[in-house]
């Protein structure tokens, strides 16, 4: 029988992040939202409870758990805000998580620790100007082994964490030979690597998201990240694991438009009585408990899969598809609930309404979840 029931453990690093989402990242995180200031001491105060070590072993300064703890960490945050979120996602799965699977031990020894630890964050630069879902075929930028040196040229866009004052570096995706894509670590204040503004972006406005150039960057050819060559199948276990935790991040959206729907609606009264009192309104808020619900289910069941070291591309192809969808359609009915008020930037549902479309776009669009779990049911290519 499978048993979705948490542990002590982690019910107890469940409440832990709920407590603190509640208590220090909502009072505070709707004016730095409104001015796209990064919450450094938010991230501070997640490195120390441990938030950012969370999936990796104590010897590299992890708290020795597993990545669906993660998950139930960014759930929790979402539910208040998705810029804090996505930082912590960023960090982990995007950031350390590629040192952690494929870096050498001198890499990890030199990294981790201070990744783990909050202190500092690491970025991924995969995505080009030129490219979206097509990675290899959009891809421009080049790394060219000149004597013990890689020289890296090209550009990448929508890089989170990338650019913050205490990003340590980003690991670029870059073509090495013909047909061969290689990863390469390039610390933050090397020659000829240039962090662009940030992007003005319709939400998360208080995370941190950048464009990078590299203009004949060298860095020591030991900056390489597992083999020559192997950079493809890198990014696609990495973007794998990381659409499980963006599924949870999307239910935690989800469930923070129901949450939020549930005070307004005992609060709020039209034509005599309190709006929750209407089959319409209750109606509605049972549908977005049941999406919110059915999401959170299937990043449950891809993460006990990838943590049984099972098959879990399409598991997490449908829990972030399932997911996104949720968070998008439950911000929709939430604002509709709110009216008038939803519409106003003091009211998290806006925020919420904001946040929830790039969860159907970042690390993979609906349509290539939907891609993968065609070719995963045998279906030809198109």
């Amino acid at each position: 029988m499978i048993d979705f029931t948490l542990t002590e453990e982690q019910e107890e690093l469940r409440r832990t992040v709920e407590r603190f989402a509640r208590e220090t990242v909502a009072p505070v995180i709707g004016d730095l939202y409104e001015r796209g200031e990064f919450p450094y001491e938010i991230v501070a105060a997640m490195g120390k409870m441990g938030l950012f070590g969370l999936p990796f072993p104590e010897e590299y300064g992890g708290m020795d758990g597993d990545y669906f703890t993660l998950c139930l960490a960014l759930e929790e945050l979402a539910r208040v805000d998705s810029s804090v979120a996505i930082t912590l996602e960023a960090g982990v799965s995007l950031g350390a998580m590629p040192v952690y699977r494929f870096g050498s031990d001198a890499q990890k020894s030199e990294w981790l620790p201070r990744l783990t630890s909050g202190e500092r964050l690491a970025a991924f630069g995969l995505t080009e100007p030129g490219g979206g879902s097509d990675v290899p075929g959009g891809m421009r930028t080049t790394a060219r082994l000149d004597g013990d040196h890689w020289v890296i040229n090209g550009s990448k866009s929508f890089i989170t964490n990338s650019g913050t004052d205490i990003t340590a570096f980003v690991t670029v995706t870059a073509l090495t030979g013909e047909r061969e894509i290689s990863t390469v670590i390039v610390p933050n204040g090397t020659p000829g690597f240039t962090v662009g503004r940030k992007y003005s972006k319709v939400g998360w406005s208080a995370s941190d998201t950048r464009e990078l150039s590299f203009d004949d960057v060298r860095v020591p050819a030991a900056n390489l990240v597992g083999e020559r060559g192997r950079g493809y199948a890198q990014f696609l276990r990495i973007l794998d694991e990381g659409r499980i935790a963006i599924a949870a991040l999307s239910v935690g959206l989800a469930q923070g438009c129901v949450d939020e729907c549930l005070r307004y609606v005992r609060e709020r009264e039209a034509f005599g009585k309190e709006i929750g009192r209407y089959q319409a309104i209750q109606f509605k808020i049972a549908d977005m408990e049941t999406r919110a619900h059915t999401a959170r289910l299937a990043y449950y069941a891809a993460a006990a899969r990838l943590l049984a070291g099972e098959p879990f591309k399409k598991e997490a192809a449908i829990a972030k598809l399932v997911a996104s969808n949720a968070a998008m359609d439950n911000a929709r009915d939430a604002t509709q609930i709110f009216g008038g008020y939803g519409f106003m930037n003091e009211y998290p549902v806006g925020r919420f309404y904001r946040d929830a479309k790039i969860l159907e776009v970042g690390e993979g669009t609906s349509e290539v979840q939907r891609m993968l779990i065609a070719r995963a049911l045998g279906l030809p290519p198109s």
